[in-house]
């Protein structure tokens, strides 16, 4: 036994000095250290894979999908005539069903008075859980202050979690009210919808006018000829389009930049002059649109009963019944196509209103387009779950956006198509989904229903862009909420007499206008914009 003992002794004592040689000499500890490296990294791609493997709704182990929800989203716009989105619905709900228990139903808000029908809604606190919004538009920051909108500053990092990450820091700052986030920016799409008329180039050039319409005198030449020649209404065009003229005039003949007030009355002065804030109504620019607007009308350009028109004017155009309209770039790149087919040779050309001066050419705010959860809704976890889902999982994507491959599109040659089969009454897809469209997703698959040459109009609008220059900026109405109101009254009991001729006297009738709105408070106003203006300046 004392021999056993004295070997045990001696093998303790060797181990002992193994075990500093060991330690002062390295190798081992590295081949150690190595091994440990390669077993984190193998535990660490185990992880990923796993992760990738999972759905990444349910990464969060402590989310609760147990109860099935229908997730309810309005979009504005005019609902779809055929039963494809409901088909398309049925395809995506499966999915949705699968990954996180929930259905998703569009409804729509349709475009005739959709401000008023849309905060209505949102005041009315009528449940719903998403919503289009839009701080240039559609008063995103007015209803953020009546309490619309959800704080979803928490939610998302959990129940939203790719797009949380995806969405740059800066821009989460921008879809802030009161230092919280209550809307999801369109921030990873491209567009341009600066606005703008459409001609037919066919007969432009066969009225010899050769060089691209680029001015309001030219294409008063060119409408002018339309009548001689063609014999159809030169510009039909509805009533409600009046704002729009408005507008059109200011961007081409001012370096003004509209501020996203309600009513697109205050503007700034220029790019150079950012924190000036004033009104071109009150500008001679006015009265030269008031005149030219008033010669247009007595020429005959559009009906008489214009102001009371509510046909589809771009129908009359696509049937060779007119031979102008107006909207905005993105419109123009599928018309442009539709033109291509219904009016071969037409040749549709687009007249970009600020590129008459080229000075006021602003890039889109992320926030033009956008997404909240409303206020009254009872699901808002499931909610962000089912659209960071639909934004960022490419079938769930094309479901929504482009209805089912095989019936409503194919993919030939990779691009988007029509079938063989394709019936425009029977097949056509409509969700209108905006607020959540991504170039990942929309430049994989471009579609043969958009302009392939709309990116030469592109590269023109990029030699005279500038970047949106009031990110941040939230104009808070309440101390002049009454005045506001007053005012945007008066513009919409003027702007329509004034903008198509019926006024009268153009002069006078400026000066009446610009009087009720001086009545109506437009120096309250005007002195509140400024200081609000002013404040954010200094803040920055």
């Amino acid at each position: 036994m004392g021999k056993l003992k004295g070997i045990i002794a001696m093998l303790l004592v060797m181990l002992l000095a193994l075990s500093v040689i060991t330690a002062c000499g390295q190798k081992p500890s590295e081949e150690a250290d190595k091994q440990s490296d390669q077993e984190v990294e193998v535990e660490d791609k185990d992880k990923e894979d796993d992760k990738e493997d999972a759905p990444e709704q349910e990464e969060d182990l402590d989310i609760d999908t147990s109860k099935f929800v229908e997730v309810v989203w309005y979009h504005l716009g005019d609902p779809p005539t055929n039963d494809q989105l409901n088909l398309a619905a049925e395809e995506w709900n499966k999915i949705l069903e699968e990954k996180v228990n929930a259905h998703l139903k569009i409804n729509f808000i349709e475009w005739a008075d959709y401000l008023t029908k849309y905060n209505l809604m949102l005041a009315s606190r009528e449940v719903l859980d998403m919503i289009n919004t839009a701080s240039d538009w559609l008063d995103m920051w007015p209803n953020a202050a009546k309490g619309a909108f959800m704080d979803i500053t928490d939610l998302l990092p959990k129940y939203a979690p790719q797009t949380w990450s995806e969405v740059p820091e800066e821009h989460w700052d921008q879809c802030k009210f009161n230092g919280r986030i209550i809307t999801i920016p369109e921030d990873q799409y491209t567009q341009w919808v600066n606005h703008g008329f459409y001609y037919r180039g066919d007969w432009a050039r066969e009225f010899g006018i050769t060089e691209p319409i680029r001015h309001w005198d030219t294409l008063g030449e060119y409408l002018q000829k339309v009548k001689d020649v063609k014999g159809v209404i030169p510009y039909d065009v509805a009533g409600s389009k009046a704002n729009e003229i408005l507008d059109y005039w200011m961007a081409a003949y001012t370096d003004s930049i509209c501020l996203e007030i309600p009513g697109n009355i205050f503007y700034s002065k220029s790019y150079d002059d950012l924190y000036t804030v004033y009104s071109p109504i009150f500008d001679d620019t006015m009265v030269e649109m008031a005149k030219k607007m008033k010669e247009w009308g007595d020429a005959g350009y559009w009906r008489n009963d214009v102001l009371n028109y509510t046909g589809d004017t771009r129908e009359a155009l696509k049937a060779g019944q007119t031979g102008l309209d107006g909207h905005h770039t993105q419109t123009y790149a599928s018309l442009r196509v539709d033109m291509d087919e219904k009016q071969p040779g037409s040749d549709l050309q687009m007249f970009p209103m600020h590129l008459q001066g080229g000075k006021n050419l602003i890039e889109m705010s992320i926030t033009h387009g956008a997404q909240s959860v409303a206020a009254s809704s009872e699901n808002p976890e499931r909610a962000l779950m089912v659209y960071d889902l639909m934004r960022n999982d490419e079938t769930l994507y094309r479901l929504l956006n482009f209805g089912r491959e095989g019936v409503n599109y194919e993919i030939v040659d990779g691009k988007r198509t029509r079938p063989a089969n394709f019936d425009e009454t029977e097949h056509s897809f409509y969700s209108n989904f905006w607020g959540g469209r991504m170039d990942k997703f929309e430049m994989a698959l471009p579609s043969d229903r958009v302009y392939d040459k709309i990116g030469d109009l592109y590269a023109i609008y990029d030699q005279y862009k500038k970047p949106y220059p009031y990110a941040g900026f939230v104009f808070d109405k309440t101390p002049v909420e009454t005045e506001l109101a007053a005012l945007n009254d008066v513009k919409t009991r003027h702007q329509g007499p004034i903008a198509f001729g019926k006024a009268g006297d153009p002069v006078a009738a400026v000066e009446k206008f610009r009087e009720e709105l001086m009545s109506a408070g437009y120096d309250i106003v005007l002195a509140e914009v400024q200081r609000q203006i002013d404040e954010w300046k200094a803040s920055r």
